[in-house]
């Protein structure tokens, strides 16, 4: 698929300028302001890309002008490749200008090729989009007929009387080759098809030799999608366009059921899943949701897409409604049947619910458990980990922390220790007074104390003095964990206090 005016569609679209009046594109070319593109308006008028701003103000002083913005071309192909996923998720980009779309498979829903290309064409001539199509055994084929001859559609097994007579350019050459193989008379495909490859090899380079393979079939020449193919997609087609709430809502539960089938058939369940909403004026909308465990109810996947709706409210905005609405399981995982109480419900699975449920509203990154840690030092051993990357069940972990026969930790750990004043019967021993924030505390009780070795790898001004941790509670009720620095007369002759968490 070929848009053969990008440049002034899209200029056209943003300012409204009707298509009647020539618009043209410009862009510094060696030290001179020169055309890039032009509509069809000013092409049928004889002005071309090349041409100096100078020469086409003088025959049509009143031509419409813009600067180039090739970034802006680029996230408009972008948007058209998303729309044109409405047709094959299979959608690649071919800069500046082109598409290059695998239907394969999915004729059938158009009622044919030729009923494909009609629609896409239609639709987007509608939208004030200049596009010629072409659909061939081979991408370069295809791309050759669209460039050189049209929209048209390439029967099989056609793909060498179609380009033979197209000029070598077609093949998707570079300038340079083409321009040295015209200084030998060689102008047309037909010129080249049937010489003899190792001399053409030779004087023009592998490249050649290589796009005539690949425009014949000859090689294989994949496509690099756009966007990953999902495993399994479901969609549903209106006509008429859909835009309430509640119809988006019931249209993904029904495509729910038939992704309920194709995953239970292959014994998996969804991961993360796109529901795709293709707005009658072009625009797409690709709402997520992710789960902890691999699902495949259809309640549950309809109440996820409920909380993302909710969650992104006025941002998907209907238009005019939507006419195409698509589920994918863009990641799916083994899923086996698990056995469950007939009368005690299953908290394991109400617990990943509502994970699945937060992060539909604040995203699954956001929604995190604190674990527990193989390490000693006190800093590190909690960690904030995604919530739906834990495996474990929440009874497991609420009988992992009741078993726990490590020492006692504080309620509220500081994330940086906060040093203190204190007062030691002896050097070793717990402070019976202590100063933090402006204010003095007497201990009343002291347990410790609690020796942790440092690693030194992980400090990195290089200190590493061991820790001696008490739990003290002051004659005011204030319980609190402090340590010691630093092993008196071995490690400091001064060691400093500091307090590190709060009990209860």
């Amino acid at each position: 698929m070929w848009l053969k005016r990008l440049a002034t569609d899209r200029l056209a679209r943003c300012l409204g300028a009707p298509r009647d009046a020539p618009l043209a594109v410009i862009a510094p070319v060696k030290s001179a302001l020169r055309l890039t593109a032009v509509n069809g308006e000013a092409a049928r008028l004889g002005l071309n890309p090349g041409m100096a701003l100078a020469d086409a103000r003088a025959m049509y002083p009143h031509l419409a002008c813009a600067d180039a913005d090739p970034d802006a071309d680029q996230h408009m192909l972008a948007a058209v490749a998303d729309w044109c996923d409405r047709y094959t998720p299979l959608v690649g980009i071919d800069p500046p200008d082109g598409l290059i779309l695998d239907v394969a498979g999915c004729a059938h829903l158009f009622d044919g090729e030729a009923a494909l290309c009609r629609d896409l064409v239609r639709r987007l001539h509608a939208q004030g989009c200049e596009v010629q199509v072409a659909i061939a055994d081979t991408v370069g084929c295809a791309w050759g007929v669209a460039h050189y001859s049209g929209s048209a559609l390439v029967p099989a097994g056609a793909a060498r009387d179609w380009l033979a007579p197209l000029p070598l350019a077609a093949l998707r050459l570079a300038p340079g080759i083409v321009e040295a193989l015209a200084h030998v008379g060689l102008k047309r495909i037909a010129d080249v098809l049937d010489r003899p490859r190792a001399p053409l090899a030779a004087r023009f380079g592998q490249d050649l030799v290589r796009r005539i393979d690949q425009a014949l079939g000859r090689e294989d020449e994949p496509i690099t999608p756009r966007l990953p193919v999902p495993p399994y997609v479901v969609e549903r087609r209106f006509a008429e366009p859909i835009a309430l709430e509640r119809d988006v809502l019931g249209s993904i539960a029904h495509l729910a059921c038939e992704l309920h089938r194709l995953l239970e058939r292959r014994g998996e369940g969804a991961r993360l899943l796109q529901a795709a909403l293709f707005r009658t004026d072009g625009k797409v909308y690709r709402i997520e949701v992710g789960t902890s465990a691999p699902v495949r109810d259809v309640d549950r996947l309809r109440r996820l897409f409920a909380e993302k709706l909710a969650t992104v409210g006025d941002a998907c905005d209907p238009g005019f409604g939507f006419d195409v609405v698509r589920l994918s399981a863009l990641v799916a995982e083994r899923c086996d049947p698990q056995q469950t109480g007939l009368a005690v419900p299953d908290h394991d699975v109400e617990f990943a619910h509502l994970i699945d449920r937060l992060g539909a509203r604040f995203g699954l990154r956001r929604v995190v458990r604190l674990m527990a840690q193989d390490i000693h030092i006190p800093e590190f051993a909690i960690a904030a980990v995604p919530a739906h990357a834990v495996k474990t069940s929440a009874a497991t972990v609420q009988v992992m922390e009741q078993d726990s026969l490590g020492s006692v930790r504080p309620i509220r750990l500081f994330a940086r220790p906060e040093p203190i004043e204190a007062i030691a019967e002896v050097p070793d021993g717990p402070p019976v007074r202590f100063k933090w924030r402006r204010m003095m505390h007497d201990v009343a009780h002291a347990e410790g104390p609690e020796r942790i070795a440092m690693d030194w790898w992980r400090d990195e001004d290089g200190r590493t003095l061991t820790r001696d941790y008490f739990r003290i509670e002051s004659k005011a009720g204030v319980r609190v964990w402090v340590y010691r620095e630093g092993l008196y007369g071995r490690e400091t002759t001064e060691p400093r206090w500091f307090l590190h968490g709060l009990f209860a």
